[in-house]
């Protein structure tokens, strides 16, 4: 019994001695929302802004606007080229063994046209010989131009634009006519045949003006206009001179005078019929000559003698 009461304390002190297991506490910290995607967020947000930016900018224009601006915005960004709704009825395509052969002459569905003095057409060729009558002609314009004499030169020139304005007088009605805008405007442009070529005039009238009052902001259906004019005139090779025209009411205000106001006018249509295609060099002469040359001698103050001429000149004439 005493060995036993002995050993209890023994094994009490055992017990004491033996050291605890420390405490761990594990924190588990979750990581944030913008670790998926970090700085993503914000670049969505700036292209929305910026749709928003540009959605609100476009309602402003759609309001600020008048219908004739509308449409010259409009017609400003129609391609210029053929509509690519024609490319079936070019040579070699549509279906299985459709089309034409791209030797054909007629194959094309767009008519050649002469953009030079000595510049023909390709004939078509029938056993080797063209058919039908004139070959003594044709014969004659193959020859080589050095060898043909300036009177003949000048004849075959002369030909030409005869040619080339009837068509391009033909070209701009019936597109006025085609075009309701224009159609209420036909009768304000006028074609004259003067010493120096085709002299096109767009003319103001009482209740129509090309411009603004006292500016050189062109409206929106002479815009169109002059730009189907330019599109016309494109393929010629003919020099243009443009001129602009007021009225004798007197303006100045300071800035400027009925001088700077027609020539600023003249190269405000020079602008846009660049625009539409016409290469800067093509351009011979840009002036504004006030009332010095009204359209209506008899009364200088009439609004038609304020206007824009468009002469496309001769070949071989004044600054050809």
């Amino acid at each position: 019994m005493a060995e036993a009461a002995d050993n209890k304390p023994a094994e009490g002190a055992a017990a004491e001695a033996v050291p605890l297991e420390p405490i761990v506490k594990k924190k588990m910290i979750e990581a944030g929302h913008a670790g998926a995607h970090g700085g993503a967020w914000k670049i969505a947000l700036a292209d929305m802004m910026t749709a928003m930016m540009a959605f609100f900018l476009l309602m402003w224009l759609l309001g600020a606007t008048t219908e004739d601006q509308r449409k010259s915005i409009a017609d400003y960004f129609k391609p210029m080229s053929h509509s690519m709704a024609n490319v079936s009825k070019l040579a070699g395509v549509g279906g299985m063994m459709g089309g034409n052969s791209i030797t054909d002459p007629d194959g094309m569905p767009y008519a050649g046209q002469q953009t030079s003095l000595f510049e023909r057409e390709t004939p078509r060729l029938e056993g080797g010989k063209q058919s039908g009558a004139g070959d003594s002609k044709d014969e004659k314009n193959d020859m080589n131009p050095s060898e043909l004499s300036e009177a003949e030169k000048q004849r075959i020139a002369a030909e030409n634009d005869k040619k080339n304005f009837d068509k391009l007088e033909k070209e701009v009605k019936e597109k006025m006519q085609q075009n309701p805008q224009l159609d209420k405007i036909k009768d304000q442009v006028k074609f004259i045949r003067e010493k120096d070529g085709l002299r096109i005039e767009v003319i103001d009238k009482a209740d129509f003006s090309m411009f603004g009052l006292g500016n050189a902001r062109m409206d929106g259906k002479a815009m169109t206009l002059i730009r189907e004019v330019a599109k016309s005139v494109a393929g010629m090779p003919n020099k243009i001179a443009i001129r602009g025209h007021t009225d004798s009411l007197a303006y100045d205000d300071g800035v400027r005078s009925n001088w700077s106001l027609s020539g600023d006018r003249a190269e405000s249509t020079r602008r846009i019929m660049e625009g539409a295609g016409i290469p800067e060099e093509r351009f011979a002469k840009i002036e504004g000559v006030a009332d010095t040359a009204p359209y209506i001698p008899n009364n200088p103050a009439d609004p038609r003698n304020r206007r824009i001429s468009i002469t496309v000149q001769f070949q071989g004439g004044p600054g050809s």
